[in-house]
């Protein structure tokens, strides 16, 4: 791998669009590359897949051992650590139940997220104040930086202990399903990303989804301190509400707002004003649109649950996500808890 470097260039950024601009923008790139392609089908999908996928079996190997290694660091820090800490702090039973999940993502995705905001922000990488320059100087097997293929070797091998993590180690939860989708679909974009060398684009993608699981991990972690021992602790409580306001305006402003004007305006227009035949250009944005269906879909769970609390549903932040009694029913619970009996909100909201 190649050391980090990006060529610098004498043009200004360029000014990021208005959501109208965007729209405009990628929806006229998007129909001139449809109409412009010709002998679209299998066998350019198979060609471009043999000509411009470059993903080693030793990188593979290499992303399975790592996402072995999450999971068996995950069960000794929740043998050894996350589960006597509750135990000593006198957490709630099921709170004490949750608290390995939510210390284990909020010490992955702290780690995770500081580490690409360092590449963003405080190296020459310009792909945050310039998205465009994602695609700057493009080619087709280029070798990756090594500090940004460290961040895809973590991200990558831990969406992947996460589909196994999800079925086998959480809590069973109502979007469950969902959180199974959208994992299969980031593990699928990770990859494939990181074989067309679209690299540049991914590091952008996982520092404006990070900041929020952060946020939402940390917020948990309070909601089930501030009844330890028994006792309400009010320094806990202010946090929590802090918290949940301050995940709220990330998750708007990072993902509904940066993410389409940042990654989507430059991926659908950008990419193809710095590469006109760059490969596999409907496959990626699909993907990406995915997974911007995704955060619009969780975001309406934290509408609502804005909507029971300023309406007075919820006379106190328990939690950030909302049980049917459905679920509490039917739900599969996870080995360290049992399930829970009523529709109140309970845990995290995605």
């Amino acid at each position: 791998m190649a050391a980090a470097a990006v060529t610098p260039r004498l043009e200004a950024p360029e000014p990021m669009p208005s959501y109208a601009q965007m729209l405009q923008r990628s929806w006229a790139s998007a129909l001139a590359a449809a109409q412009g392609c010709g002998d679209c089908g299998w066998g350019l999908a198979r060609r471009g897949l043999a000509e411009h996928a470059h993903l080693a079996a030793p990188e593979l190997l290499l992303a399975v051992l790592c996402a072995l290694g999450w999971t068996a660091l995950r069960w000794a820090a929740t043998t050894h650590i996350f589960r006597p800490l509750a135990k000593r702090c006198r957490l709630q039973p099921r709170d004490a139940a949750r608290l390995p999940e939510s210390a284990w993502k909020l010490l992955f995705y702290l780690a995770c997220w500081s580490y690409c905001a360092y590449l963003l922000l405080g190296t020459s990488y310009p792909f945050f104040h310039d998205p465009p320059s994602v695609f700057y100087d493009w080619r087709s097997g280029m070798a990756v930086p090594w500090d940004i293929a460290v961040a895809y070797l973590l991200q990558g091998s831990f969406y992947c202990h996460s589909i196994y993590a999800t079925m086998y180690m959480d809590s069973w939860r109502k979007d469950s399903v969902v959180m199974l989708v959208h994992h299969v679909v980031t593990l699928l974009l990770i990859a494939s990303s990181y074989a067309f060398r679209y690299h540049n684009v991914g590091l952008l993608v996982f520092f404006l989804h990070d900041v929020s699981d952060v946020q939402l991990e940390f917020t948990k972690l309070n909601i089930y301190f501030k009844a330890r021992g028994g006792a309400y602790h009010r320094l806990h409580g202010l946090v929590a509400n802090l918290g949940c306001l301050s995940f709220c305006f990330c998750w708007f402003w990072f993902r509904l707002y940066w993410f389409p004007l940042k990654v989507l305006y430059a991926t659908c227009h950008c990419s193809l004003q710095s590469v006109p035949d760059i490969p596999y250009y409907f496959f990626f944005n699909i993907l990406l649109l995915l997974l911007m269906v995704m955060n619009i879909y969780w975001f309406l769970y934290i509408v609502a649950f804005a909507a029971k609390v300023l309406t007075g549903q919820m006379r106190e932040l328990e939690d950030l996500r909302e049980y049917d009694t459905l679920e509490a029913q039917t739900a599969k619970p996870c080995k360290a808890e049992k399930p829970l009996r009523n529709g109140l909100v309970k845990d995290k909201l995605f």
